[in-house]
């Protein structure tokens, strides 16, 4: 049976306590492994029963699996069948069973009273059993112990649901043998001596706590775990003591499990969790271990820090809210002051609460109340609530306190029903009936007295009056000013139900008496006798101050301080110590939970820093002042540390790394515990062994070795021997280790290295681990070259062991990757020389992979001076412990290069002058720790200390980090800014502006400013002036922090910015009045049209603008037409004449603005591409091109929607271009472009293309001139060609006028023309000019101008002379009058008539160009006018030949 649990109550055996001492001493442990004989008879009755339970358990099974389908996987556990409580007899056999439903499949565990059932620990005892989802438990031969709650547990991955039931175990009397040893009794807590414990089963159990948890600190919030190594002798495999932990000593507050902490046991060693760390978990904590035989306890103290304010300056969060005096609507919540009050004094607190099952807090109080003491009022009865507390001081308010635990408000009667025990069943049911009474109005009620009373409430209480009917009572409060007659209902609407009140509200310094009644539904009784007055006020004052303080010194890092107790305290609940570094000026608490008593040991002090110390002590009304400051004491230890140290345990793991004829080298591992002080060194003993029989112990050596491995000499060869180790402290020499195994002395011969050996495991991580090892005393025949280092899991067999690195390393260190975090690890190594691996070590210690709380790194440090150091520090420092600095694992000891300095628990490690002799691995390791230790490495390439020294250098010579050098921007009235940002600037910064050398002030032309906040520092000038040119620096300067930027602005940099300045101050003048947005440009429409366009703004109805061509006015507007602000002048069918200068001018009366467009020369050409761009993306901008026969051979043509001279046009034959001659020419009629091939021959068959070229893209148009359609043209020019009998003459007349006589010239495609037979040209009187062509055919088609000029100026006329058969004629007419039209603009319905009254002539049309308005002829006077010239048309048919 299992060790009596502390929380287990005794049975109460006063009348068979001699047969239950008899029973007991009847067991015995040796009966294991036989089976015991079961001789009990089962009754018919019993049977009948069991027979029926298995019938429904196979029903309800049935049941079950027809419900279970592939549809009710991944669900919760749930309990088909729970298991049923019993009540057996002492000897017999129990079985509790249940079904249990859940995907995946739910583990079961059986409990009882909430400790796990271990089937192994008590073999034959229980038996655990599951088939088909039923599982069962039985329990064999039953006696008194077995009696108590059962429990199990089903749980899987969707969650947890257990089941209980009772086994109550009764005993027949007279059955038990006297002469048996009475039972163990139950033993008083901390009680001494020891009384009662007797040997378990006859065996007499040593018990050790080793490597316990010493004085931890932790902070609210985070995760805390404790824990000692247990030793029990002798060693029974699954033998479990109990285990118990208990907070605070004194108080034995024994810790359960619960969601704050848990425990664990793993079979030599217990654990405490603590899951979520709150000020409430401060104090002395207990680890007891108890046998049957004796038991042992370990303490320490925990510290609990208050967690990080939400608001800076806040105070710390109350503690220990508790719940008092709860009734139906009423409770009071008392807390305890925090240490801490955030630097100012506490202005009060606020009570939250919670009902049960919500997560909604509600405030109780409107404003603070300083007293640790609060009614709340207005619950709703019957439920369940939770209160947490708040401080608030001027800085803001403290985090929320842990909550209470839950308070059902009920009448405390009915609570104490609730948890009495139900009266024992009879068998009968007795049922009343009473009349119905009358109500009766309730009686006065009893004893009322005021049991609180502060500034901010009272708290009334009475009792409920002796007749008050069978109905409910609740009460009406009346209150009355001292001095008067006048009662007051303080309770008016609402009643209250509990016979407790809480008044609010009171006036501060007035007298008050009270008085109550009772009413229910016949009405409201009596009042109650009225109390005596009582003044609002606090009635509990606060404590004085503490007396003397004295200090004592202790450890290394704590103190012993005791003081004398508050004088006439009231309600005293403790005391808070505090404490400052001499000269400090500023008290941290040394404790957050008030302690009672006067003395208390200050913990984690800084060694060698002097302290001074002061006591508080507290009640519910507040804090008293500070005692006087204790006199001032250096922490150091007293003689013997302060604490009891003890000799260490045996070391372990003796092996031998060398052997030879006449000595052995041997190497062990270090003892476990080495009783909290440092080992000194170890003592080797030996004996021989002879036909094995062992000898007697010899002492190898007489003086301690340091070292972990030593040489015995002196032996004998070919001997056998056996080794024991013993370890010595400050304390004493421990006891030996067990005898090694027998080893041969005789020489090694083998090739190979021997095994290393001294392995340590140091900078324990989640993923990682560094392994040191030394090299093997036996070198072989070669000398060590590598080592390989193997890994495996603790738990996995020795054929798991598996290599780290694939090549052998040099180095005696090696820092390992971990294949899983959490899992358990050993480690060996094994030595290579030229002729192999030898032998591997021995393997480490298990090691488990994690990253143990408050694990630390080294930090890299470089301070304003540009020095570097290591840093690394370590929190669970003990007395003895120390820092060691290593250089490649290698301690450090010469301070040629590094200088340490080891403070409190901070070490450093400073480079006097860092360079690459300094590269390698450092790191720090902390004795009598739990392997506290970590490492940095300088890398090999010299990246790392490139950076350190780069930071170094910045540190020494520190510059402001800058976002942005020195810019200049422009700004609005063309301002110039000048500016910089700083990355990190302090307000206290200074700043220069320099400008050539020259220091800069405020003043009128120079403006700055510095924004502390954005680091923008900026300097404003109205212009920039010839003078300015030079360069302007920044210069900052920030404490020790120096910076410059600097910009240069000087030749064209500076005169295009002082350019760009000025344009955009003329820019904002120009904008305060009429002004363009968008300046004039062109646009060409579909229908080639040309549209002049500009976007105006800030116009008015005064507005008006002007339009201009080469200085002259061409259109004017007063009221602008415009849409949108956008100002238009169209130009259609553009052509050179319209090339020039044009400009548009806008003005009212706040000024005017003007742009100019200029469309000549490269504009006008890059305006004509834009044109013939838009030709060439109209699909109709071209006819197909066409042959047409002619009396001088055969013409190609085309027509175009528009043409001008600047369009390129090129003809290709066969895809070649064509080389004009005499015969082969081109030219342009109208919009009729034309090849024309004379006396074609076949040579002129083929494919013909023309192609129009806009400047950006071309189109092309092409007919074939072959076969068929080649005959048919060479055929009609054959009948053309003798059709034409005679010639006609064509004479072109106009009149001219100007004075002087102008000068008349002809041109033709804008080329002079030359009078000859062909071309005849005469001018009479100064005023007629002719132009006569003596003979037409279709070459004379082209654009023929006039062009008259004298000394006032230059006129001229265009025309186009075209020259059409009659086929083209036909043509054009049948074509539609849309084609036409495109095609001939100047075709007029009378050239239709003259078509149809000449049908078979060729006609010479002659299309005029006019300029402005001169269509008609005008008559001019002839004194001092420009020459004018007005043509006439002509249409004159071929056939007339001297006709005009």
């Amino acid at each position: 049976p299992m060790p009596k649990r502390a929380n287990e109550q005794p049975l109460n055996r006063s009348d068979s306590g001699k047969e239950g001492s008899g029973y007991v001493s009847r067991r015995s442990l040796f009966t294991r492994g036989s089976e015991m004989e079961r001789t009990e008879q089962t009754s018919r009755k019993v049977s009948m029963r069991e027979s029926a339970e298995r019938i429904s358990l196979n029903k309800r099974n049935e049941e079950y699996h027809k419900r279970m389908n592939e549809d009710s996987l991944m669900h919760a556990p749930e309990f088909v069948i729970k298991p049923r409580s019993h009540t057996v007899w002492e000897k017999q056999c129990v079985r509790l069973h249940c079904t249990v439903s859940g995907w995946p499949e739910p583990r079961v565990v059986w409990y009882k009273n909430n400790v796990t059932i271990d089937p192994m620990a008590h073999p034959g005892k229980y038996k655990l059993e599951s088939s088909y989802n039923v599982h069962s438990l039985e329990i064999n031969r039953c006696d008194f112990d077995d009696t108590a709650q059962y429990r199990v547990s089903a749980m899987n991955s969707k969650g947890e649901l257990s089941s209980y039931a009772s086994i109550v175990v009764k005993r027949f009397k007279g059955e038990v043998d006297d002469s048996l040893p009475k039972p163990r009794r139950n033993v008083a807590l901390f009680s001494f001596p020891l009384v009662g414990l007797v040997p378990e089963y006859g065996i007499n159990f040593e018990t050790h706590i080793v490597d316990g948890f010493g004085v931890s600190f932790g902070r609210e919030g985070e995760t805390m775990s404790l824990g000692a190594t247990v030793i029990i002798s002798p060693n029974l495999p699954r033998y479990q003591p109990e285990v118990q932990w208990y907070r605070d000593g004194t108080r034995n507050v024994l810790l359960q499990p619960s969601k704050w902490c848990q425990m664990h046991w793993s079979g030599d060693r217990a654990g405490l969790t603590l899951t979520h760390l709150n000020k409430e978990d401060e104090g002395l904590y207990t680890l007891r271990i108890t046998t049957k035989s004796k038991y042992e306890t370990y303490s320490a103290y925990v510290f609990v820090r208050d967690g990080d304010a939400e608001v800076e300056g806040a105070p710390g969060a109350p503690l220990d809210v508790t719940c008092q005096d709860a009734n139906k609507d009423y409770v009071i919540v008392t807390w305890k002051q925090p240490a801490v009050d955030g630097g100012s004094s506490i202005l009060g607190y606020f009570v939250d609460r919670c009902e049960v099952g919500t997560t909604h807090w509600s405030q109780c109080n409107d404003t603070p109340i300083k007293f640790a003491r609060f009614p709340v009022t207005g619950l709703v009865e019957g439920r369940s609530y939770t209160f947490r507390v708040r401080a608030v001081n001027k800085s803001g308010m403290s985090r929320p306190s842990r909550a209470s635990e839950p308070v059902a408000a009920m009448d405390p009667a009915d609570r104490a029903r609730m948890r009495g025990t139900s009266a024992p069943w009879t068998g009968q049911i007795i049922v009343t009936e009473e009349e119905p009474a009358e109500g009766v109005v309730p009686g006065r009620p009893k004893n009322l007295e005021v049991t609180e009373a502060t500034k901010n409430y009272m708290v009334l209480s009475w009792n409920p009056p002796g007749e008050r009917g069978h109905e409910g009572i609740m009460y009406y409060v009346e209150k009355c000013v001292s001095g008067t007659d006048s009662w007051q209902r303080v309770n008016t609407e609402i009643p209250v139900k509990s016979p407790r009140f809480a008044l609010f509200d009171l006036a501060e310094g007035k007298a008050y008496s009270f008085r109550v009644r009772c009413c229910n539904s016949a009405g409201v009784g009596e009042p109650s006798e009225a109390t005596e007055a009582i003044t609002v006020g606090d009635k509990l004052d606060i404590p004085s101050a503490p007396g003397r303080v004295v200090p004592t010194r202790n450890t290394d890092t704590s103190v012993v301080v005791t003081w004398e107790a508050s004088k006439n305290a009231k309600e005293l609940v403790g005391y808070y110590i505090e404490a400052s570094v001499v000269g400090s000026h500023t008290y941290e608490p040394c404790n957050n939970k008030p302690v009672k008593g006067t003395r208390f040991i200050c913990h984690g002090l800084v060694t060698g820093q002097s302290y001074v110390f002061r006591v508080k002590a507290l009640n519910a009304a507040g804090l008293s002042d500070c005692s006087q400051e204790s006199e001032a004491i250096e922490v150091k230890a007293a003689i013997g540390g302060g604490i009891p140290h003890a000799s260490p345990t045996p070391p372990h793991g003796i092996s031998v790394l060398e052997c030879v004829r006449d000595s052995m080298v041997l190497a062990w591992k270090q003892p476990t515990f080495i009783g909290g002080a440092d080992i000194t060194g170890y003592f080797v003993d030996y004996r021989e062994v002879v036909n094995g029989v062992p000898g007697r112990w010899h002492e190898a050596n007489i003086k301690a070795v340091s070292e972990r491995a030593y040489r015995v000499s002196d032996l004998k060869e070919n001997r056998k021997y056996q080794f024991q180790v013993r370890a010595a402290n400050m304390a004493g020499v421990g006891i030996p280790s067990r005898p090694s195994d027998t080893f041969v002395c005789e020489e090694w011969t083998i090739a190979v290295p021997g095994p290393p050996h001294d392995l340590q495991v140091t900078e324990v991580r989640a993923k990682s681990v560094v392994l040191l090892y030394k090299p093997p005393v036996y070198q072989g025949r070669d000398p060590v070259n590598g080592f390989y280092i193997d890994i495996k899991e603790a738990s996995a067999k020795e054929e798991a062991w598996r290599g780290v690195n694939e090549k052998a390393v040099s180095n005696n260190y090696m820092k390992i990757k971990i294949p899983k975090e959490g899992e358990s690890y050993v480690f060996r190594v094994r030595a290579q020389n030229k002729a192999g691996v030898g032998k591997a070590s021995d393997p480490t210690e298990p090691v488990l992979a994690e990253t143990k709380p408050g694990t630390t790194e080294i930090v890299v440090e470089v301070d304003d001076e540009g020095v570097i150091s290591l840093n690394f520090a370590c929190s669970n420092l003990t007395p003895d412990s120390k820092f060691v600095w290593y250089k490649n694992y290698e301690e450090i000891t010469d301070d040629t290069r590094l200088t340490i300095e080891t403070k409190g628990e901070k070490s450093k490690a400073t480079f006097k002058t860092l360079a690459e002799d300094d590269i390698g691995i450092y790191s720090c390791a902390v004795t009598h720790t739990d392997g506290a230790s970590s490492s940095y490495t300088l890398s090999a390439d010299g990246e790392s200390l490139k950076k350190l020294l780069g930071i170094s250098h910045d540190h020494k010579f520190p510059i402001i980090p800058l976002k942005t050098e020195l810019a200049v921007e422009l700004q609005e009235k063309g301002r110039v800014r000048f500016w910089l940002q700083a990355e990190k600037i302090s307000a206290n910064a200074k700043i220069d502006y320099v400008f050539n050398d020259n220091n800069l002030s405020q003043g009128e032309k120079y403006k700055m400013n510095f924004n502390k906040e954005t680091g923008v520092i900026e300097m404003l000038m109205e212009s920039l002036r010839p003078e300015d040119e030079g360069t302007f620096t920044f210069q900052l300067q920030d404490g020790k922090a120096t910076n410059q930027s600097s910009l240069v602005l000087i030749g064209d940099v500076f005169k295009e910015l002082q350019k760009e300045s000025e344009f955009i101050c003329k820019e904002w003048h120009r904008k305060q009045g009429p002004h363009f947005v968008e300046y004039l440009s062109y646009e060409v429409t579909p229908e080639c049209s040309v549209v002049l366009k500009c976007k105006v703004g800030n116009i008015k109805k005064d507005t008006v603008a002007v339009w201009y061509k080469d200085g002259r006015e061409v259109k004017g507007d007063n009221n602008l037409p415009f849409t949108e602000g956008v100002l238009k002048l169209e130009i259609a069918q553009i052509s050179k004449k319209d090339s020039g200068i044009y400009e548009i001018v806008m003005k009212d009366d706040r000024g005017k603005d003007t742009s100019t467009l200029n469309l000549t020369d490269q504009g006008f050409r890059d305006l004509m591409n834009e044109v013939f761009g838009v030709i060439g993306k109209l699909t109709n901008s071209s006819t197909p091109l066409k042959i047409q026969s002619t009396e001088e051979g055969i013409r190609l043509y085309s027509f175009v929607s528009y043409y001008n001279d600047a369009l390129q046009v090129t003809w290709h034959h066969k895809d070649s271009a064509i080389a004009f001659t005499d015969r082969i020419k081109s030219g342009v009629v109208g919009e009729q472009l034309w090849l024309q091939i004379s006396e074609p021959t076949e040579k002129d068959k083929g494919k013909y293309a023309i192609e129009f070229f806009d400047g950006k893209g071309s189109l092309q148009r092409t007919v074939e001139l072959a076969g068929q359609a080649f005959d048919d043209a060479y055929a009609e020019f054959q009948r053309l060609k003798a059709l034409v009998k005679s010639r006609r003459a064509l004479n072109l007349t106009c009149n001219i006028s100007g004075n002087p006589v102008p000068d008349v010239t002809w041109l033709k495609n804008e080329r002079e023309i030359v009078t000859d037979d062909h071309y005849v040209m005469k001018f009479e009187a100064g005023k007629y000019a002719s132009f006569t062509i003596t003979t037409v055919n279709t070459t004379d088609s082209g654009k023929y101008s006039i062009l008259v000029k004298n000394k006032y100026g230059t006129e001229s006329a265009d025309f186009t002379v075209s020259v059409f058969t009659p086929d083209d004629i036909t043509s054009l007419l049948l074509s539609s009058d849309d084609d036409i039209t495109s095609s001939i603009p100047c075709l007029t319905r009378r050239t239709n008539k003259m078509e149809h009254a000449f049908p078979h002539l060729l006609f010479l049309c002659v299309f005029l160009s006019f300029v402005s308005s001169v269509w008609h002829p005008k008559l001019f006077s002839l004194h001092s006018l420009p020459p004018l010239v007005t043509p006439v048309p002509h249409f004159l048919p071929v056939s007339h030949v001297n006709s005009h």
